[in-house]
């Protein structure tokens, strides 16, 4: 089993940056594939970032590409977001999730998932 735990949640103001980092916990965390995805009020849950297990390989959002960076220390079995120039409609619930070895933007081959985070960007 996999225990992922968000923090790093909060309020900003739009054009500013937060940070989120999730430590995962119970198995070896660089034989894991990370991802980052969020749910907006009302809608959906989906795809933020993705990395691989050594973090040589990331994948992102379209729309989010150029403001949001993944990263990883294995060392530290912690995964980031690092996120900028944010915007109200980044306002969402931010889960980080888990799976062995390699990483997918697709949510349902994730087996581990965090409680998530609240992220809360004004205007």
């Amino acid at each position: 089993q996999v225990q992922p735990v968000e923090s790093g949640g909060g309020s900003a103001q739009a054009g500013g940056s937060l940070r989120l980092s999730c430590v995962a916990s119970g198995r070896t965390f660089s034989n894991l594939g990370m991802g980052w995805f969020r749910q907006a009020p009302g809608k959906e849950r989906e795809f933020v970032a993705a990395i691989n297990w050594n973090g040589a390989t990331t994948y992102y959002s379209e729309s989010l590409k150029g403001r949001f960076t993944i990263s990883r220390d294995n060392a530290q079995n912690t995964l980031y977001l690092q996120m900028n120039s944010l915007k109200p409609e980044d306002t969402a619930v931010y889960y980080c999730a888990a799976r062995p070895w390699g990483f997918s933007v697709t949510m349902t081959e994730y087996d581990y998932w965090g409680q998530g985070t609240q992220v809360t960007v004004s205007s």
